[in-house]
């Protein structure tokens, strides 16, 4: 088994929403041997997720490209790389901004931690399965027929691709993350949750809104996702991070899709009200690109020795939205 506890930990998109439930998790295994790379402004919202965990240090991004492109002496005890730093967002159109931020970044550090036998963990994304219909495989002899849809979702099947063809995938670990949600998210503005949002709409208004199907076989609040709580998404993380053994892509998810409609009467049930929905018509730019079903196979995960979820969604939203979205809270903040 690979030890998190030997040399030091690089988190890099370490204040984000997986990144910093990451840094909480390796902390709750009493270890604080963890540098955060990521950029935000002091007073930030991503610098409050941070400001509850116990690390050595943090990294600007640029800096943190310096110094492996330099082979610097100062990662030398690096020994461990979880690279979850990328633009998320599904609507970014700067093709060039995602090439260099998420395809060049990921190529250039995936290269110097071979070089260096660090181990190391990165981010690819359940968008690079497009709208469902070719499957949600994560055998490595099934990637290059998916065909995502956006420009993010391109960036990440661009570097599962390129680490194929390199043989990359026999020594390092990708992970497909499904549509994951919980504290630490509200940083990402109008790309955070429907938990998020939906919270902060009630609150307001006593109501949400889900959007109308555009799909004959999907009634409206019948499109479904396959929603991982956080908690979850670190369990997952670190149990890959630590097996040795663990190497190519894997789908991490709950395995079981659920409806919007599943998820909206979670948040209701949490708060103790009465569901209140509005169906909303959806954005023309979502309309071509919307995903209407997506399940994660998770049957290589579970090879892998990986034991059940922690959570169900009605737990999960239920701890979300009372322990941290009430209260407003971070994760290892009391």
């Amino acid at each position: 088994m690979h030890d998190l506890g030997v040399g030091t930990t690089i988190v890099t998109g370490g204040a984000g929403l997986i990144g910093s439930a990451m840094i909480w998790g390796i902390n709750n295994r009493n270890l604080n041997n963890v540098i955060s790379v990521d950029d935000y402004e002091t007073g930030s919202l991503k610098e409050r997720n941070l400001a509850p965990l116990d690390i050595q240090g943090q990294i600007p991004t640029q800096d943190f490209r310096n110094l492996f492109r330099e082979q610097s002496p100062k990662l030398n005890d690096v020994k461990t790389v979880i690279h979850l730093g990328a633009c998320s967002s599904t609507t970014e159109t700067n093709e060039d901004y995602l090439n260099d931020n998420n395809l060049l970044y990921t190529k250039e550090l995936c290269e110097w931690a071979l070089k260096n036998e660090v181990r190391f963990i990165y981010a690819s994304s359940a968008a690079t399965y497009g709208d469902g219909g070719m499957g949600m495989d994560d055998e490595e002899a099934e990637i290059e027929r998916y065909q995502p849809l956006n420009l993010y979702g391109w960036s990440k099947q661009k570097f599962d691709i390129y680490a194929q063809k390199q043989g990359y995938l026999d020594s390092i670990v990708g992970l497909k993350y499904f549509n994951v949600y919980g504290p630490n998210e509200e940083h990402k503005g109008n790309m955070r949750s429907v938990v998020s949002k939906a919270y902060e709409q009630i609150k307001k208004t006593g109501e949400m809104t889900l959007f109308k199907s555009h799909h004959p076989n999907f009634k409206d609040g019948q499109q479904m996702r396959d929603f991982l709580y956080v908690k979850d998404a670190v369990c997952m993380t670190l149990w890959l991070t630590e097996n040795n053994k663990a190497t190519g892509l894997f789908n991490l998810g709950s395995g079981k899709a659920r409806s919007w409609l599943d998820l909206a009467h979670a948040i209701f049930s949490a708060l103790r009200k009465e569901p209140n929905i509005r169906f909303i018509e959806m954005p023309d730019i979502l309309k071509e690109k919307y995903q209407y079903f997506t399940e994660a196979k998770v049957k290589k995960l579970e090879t892998s020795g990986y034991p059940i979820l922690l959570f169900e969604l009605e737990d999960a939203v239920k701890d979300y939205v009372i322990n941290y979205l009430v209260p407003d809270r971070r994760l290892g903040q009391f």
